[in-house]
């Protein structure tokens, strides 16, 4: 039996919420963005008058939007609200399957292919999931339905807002094929720059390339955006159950100034440890493992990770793992503009560990109940009562993220 795939996609969410909470914006250009003053200002999400009125655009900055559009109105955001939202959102789609998977907190998966036989076909669905988000959340979505989850998620960009688009075999090629290639899933802007010098611009371009030519030009990526654009993904659904297990916990945060130095980013990697350890002993984990996230100036990225010695919740060997990481794989070639840290390979912090011969045990035992100690601090008199000596070099590097959460997206590879 042939998959059905649905993609769900909440139209402009942040912006979508604020508006429903706020008729007198309504009608006006709005977007929902960071701090100017903290240099969080860029675009995180704008209502359909600012993006098809003004042309706003997700990431740019605040600054830039306003040349645009003067009377721009723009709100900071309110993640409680938008998680809250984002839960009632899967409670529907619960109403037609439990293989549901998140990706991010405005966009989800579902397979509905045996709930067809309940409901009828994935179009009739995706109709009925729409029009139930618009009557019970007040919000619009628009949902793409297909037989792998690639081309899914393809249709519900293609017509927006409040649309289904239904992508078949039959119909792929006209449908998907005369897409830009950047419109596809993971070809960020190097992996396009890449492609386009070869004249790889749209994804028929990338389907009707040699297989063999796209993996000297990108290695492994290169199969698997062949096999994005040629319709051959077959990944599935991840279940309900699977996907609300914290798999991993982290922050990320746009710096008040460039970074241009090691002792700047070691810094912002102090602050975000302790904000992600915190978590980490709210929750009950240790972690082995430490992803980095870096952004220069002109907006190139990397992610790199590597394995701790031993599973732990303390916020310095978080952070000095993170520099090392940092230390082997940046080169200064830009200023940094913003940093990401996240803990993954949780077990719970009870479980058994084997001890070690040549490690001070005691020593890292007393690290744990200190900073068991400091959260009991910070609970009762705030976050800035304790801090480190180091921190308070550079007062505007220094911030409290675990206020100012940042909610990761979740990765297609799981």
């Amino acid at each position: 039996m042939e998959r059905v795939i649905l993609h769900s996609d909440l139209n402009s969410f942040y912006a979508s919420v604020e508006c429903l909470y706020n008729p007198a914006i309504r009608d006006k250009p709005v977007a929902v963005g960071g701090s100017v003053e903290r240099r969080h200002g860029i675009i995180l999400t704008a209502n359909t008058i600012a993006k098809k009125g003004y042309g706003i655009k997700v990431g740019e900055a605040i600054w830039q939007a306003r040349q645009k559009c003067p009377d721009l109105v723009v709100v900071p955001p309110n993640y409680s609200l938008y998680i809250r939202f984002s839960k009632e959102a899967r409670e529907i789609y619960r109403t037609y399957t439990d293989l549901i998977e998140s990706f991010g907190i405005d966009e989800a998966w579902l397979d509905v292919t045996e709930s067809t036989k309940l409901f009828g076909t994935g179009e009739k669905i995706a109709d009925e999931i729409r029009c139930r988000i618009r009557e019970e959340l007040g919000i619009t979505a628009s949902v793409g339905v297909s037989y792998n989850k690639i081309f899914a998620k393809l249709g519900s960009d293609i017509k927006k807002p409040d649309a289904t688009t239904v992508i078949t075999r039959e119909n792929y090629r006209d449908l998907v094929w005369r897409l830009p290639v950047s419109d596809l899933l993971y070809v960020g802007r190097a992996t396009f720059r890449k492609l386009a010098k070869v004249g790889i611009l749209t994804i028929g371009d990338l389907a009707n390339s040699p297989l063999s030519f796209l993996k000297r030009l990108l290695g492994k990526w290169g199969e698997y955006l062949w096999t994005f654009a040629n319709g051959y993904d077959t990944s599935p659904v991840v279940r309900l159950d699977d996907t609300g297990v914290i798999k991993g916990i982290g922050n990320s945060t746009t710096t008040p100034r460039d970074l241009e130095n090691d002792k700047d980013v070691k810094l912002v990697f102090y602050v975000l440890a302790e904000s992600v350890a915190e978590r980490l002993r709210r929750h009950n984990f240790k972690c082995k493992t430490v992803q980095i996230y870096i952004r220069d100036n002109e907006l190139r990225s990397i992610e790199r990770q590597a394995k701790l010695k031993d599973y732990s919740f303390v916020s310095r060997e978080l952070a000095e793992k993170a520099f090392s990481i940092f230390k082997d794989n940046w080169a200064w070639e830009k200023p940094i503009r913003s940093i990401g840290l996240r803990a993954t390979d949780l077990v719970t912090a009870d479980t058994y560990m084997q001890l070690s011969l040549f490690d001070d045990e005691n020593k890292k035992l007393k690290l744990e109940k200190l900073e068991n100690s400091i959260d009991d601090i910070r609970r009762r008199f705030g976050h800035y009562s304790v801090q480190r000596a180091f921190l308070l070099t550079d007062s505007k590097l220094n911030s409290n993220p675990i206020e100012e959460n940042v909610i990761f997206p979740v990765s297609y590879f799981k």
